[in-house]
């Protein structure tokens, strides 16, 4: 039987573990903190848990304007920071505990601990018990993920200055924040302490929030966050951040200081590949500390493969899961369809949020893909008036001449929803008039979607003389 060792319990660990258990392999999985790891523990469900209470305060301010008549308005609600807490503390570690009974259960064997390679086939785990286990392997996947980063002049307390691991163990409400960084991380924190009742100071190195993303998109959203009163501090760049008393000070490289309750920084992560035996067995890391790898998971060692952040290839739980399926599908001898990029679809959940998919915007403006494109507003979409939204939009890319869709954005309310049937046209190369002749219900935020493939439509003889 095929001994397959996985380093690390996220998402592209135990996603591993599962199908190298499917297929045959003896499997064992060596995790430090509990099954799901940083994306179960304190990242993804954490946040999205924080997220989805949020979520209810922006649905009742937004009453109002429905005609409902809410008593003192969302000021009359107080907000238990300390219970809602420890309600997502508690969702966190009951997914982490369905996981591991679920990988029991496929016969996978958990070690608690942290492993590191001891050449190229062979794993040292070093159990919380203080013991060390040696196991032998024919196939290593390494899915330690990633650490936040820190400021040097801006060391996290786990009290006041915080990074984004460490907002769960907060009793008290953070009156006012500051939000240091305006990539997903910080604008997903930024929009939900806001909609808690937290006076919030987002501060964005760049013209404008989510630099990484669809330059319409991060528009869109920042006019929603003015409007709700959010304050947001431009092309600044945090130095370093101090405690005075009960407040926090922030400082920026301009030399003015932002002052609040607490700061947040998210400045993004590092690598965990310290002391993974890595250099001793030959595997290749990048300048930024991650480990390069190719379409199918593999490093540069034969039978070494890792999976999620710590590759680098794009931080989000569903490339973790599906590059370590992938590395088990190739390794074992399954048939594999190696990563593409270009099929990922992303979601940033703020209010509202945004979804992209395929080709951006960029890529399209440069020259490096020749497409069409079109952009709605859902302003005129009979649900999004319903629902009071003015903020969002559709936007598709398509190839000038096939008019197969190539990539799509979506402001609104559960973009991470409606985008899915834009990610499926992605990968099957379906056409916008395919995808527009599909029937969708009215009135529904999915008729703008099919009504931007209906306006990229051209006719036989336009593409004769085009």
């Amino acid at each position: 039987m095929t001994k397959v060792v996985i380093i690390g319990g996220g998402p592209g660990g135990y996603e591993a573990a599962l199908v190298g258990r499917q297929l045959g392999g003896e499997v064992t999985l060596i995790e430090r903190e509990g099954m799901g790891g940083a994306a179960v523990l304190t990242d993804c469900v954490p946040s999205k848990t924080l997220i989805a209470t949020s979520e209810v305060l922006v649905r009742i301010e937004n009453a109002r304007q429905l005609g409902l008549r809410v008593e003192g308005g969302v000021d009359s609600i107080s907000v238990d920071h300390a219970a809602v807490n420890k309600r997502i503390l508690a969702l966190a570690r009951a997914q982490s505990e369905d996981i591991a009974d679920r990988l029991r259960a496929e016969g996978i064997t958990i070690l608690r601990g942290s492993g590191r390679l001891d050449g190229r086939r062979r794993v040292i785990a070093e159990l919380e018990t203080g013991e060390e286990q040696v196991l032998e392997a024919d196939i290593i996947l390494l899915a330690t993920g990633t650490t936040p980063r820190e400021l040097p002049e801006a060391p996290n307390d786990g009290e006041r200055i915080l990074n984004w691991k460490q907002l769960y163990d907060l009793d008290e409400h953070p009156g006012e924040l500051v939000v240091v960084g305006s990539g997903v991380t910080g604008v997903e924190f930024a929009s939900a302490y806001h909609a808690l009742g937290c006076e919030v100071k987002l501060v964005s190195s760049r013209k404008q929030v989510l630099p990484g993303q669809d330059s319409d998109a991060a528009a869109a959203l920042e006019r929603a966050f003015k409007r709700r009163g959010m304050d947001i501090v431009g092309e600044s760049r945090a130095q370093g951040a101090r405690r005075e008393g009960d407040r926090v000070v922030v400082t920026l490289s301009d030399g003015r200081e932002l002052t609040g309750t607490h700061a947040l920084f998210a400045v993004g992560a590092t690598p965990n590949t310290q002391n993974l035996g890595l250099e001793e067995a030959g595997v290749t890391t990048t300048e930024s500390g991650h480990i390069p790898v190719d379409r199918v998971s593999r490093t540069n060692i034969p039978g070494v493969y890792a999976a999620g952040d710590v590759t680098g290839v794009f931080p989000l739980a569903s490339v973790a899961a599906m590059q370590g399926r992938i590395a088990m599908y190739h390794a074992l001898g399954d048939a594999v369809t190696p990563l593409d990029i270009q099929q990922v679809s992303s979601n940033v959940f703020t209010s509202p949020e945004v979804a992209t998919v395929g080709i951006t915007q960029e890529e399209a403006d440069t020259g490096a893909v020749n497409v069409a494109s079109v952009m709605i507003s859902m302003a005129s979409n009979a649900r999004s008036k319903m629902q009071n939204f003015e903020d969002g939009f559709v936007k598709l890319f398509c190839l000038p001449t096939t008019g197969i869709i190539v990539g799509g954005v979506i402001v609104a309310p559960r973009a991470s929803e409606l985008i899915h049937a834009v990610t499926l046209a992605v990968s099957q190369r379906i056409t916008v008039d395919q995808f527009s002749q599909a029937f969708t219900v009215y009135p529904s935020m999915s008729g703008s979607v099919a009504e931007a493939a209906r306006r990229l439509h051209r006719r036989d003889d336009d593409y004769l003389t085009s």
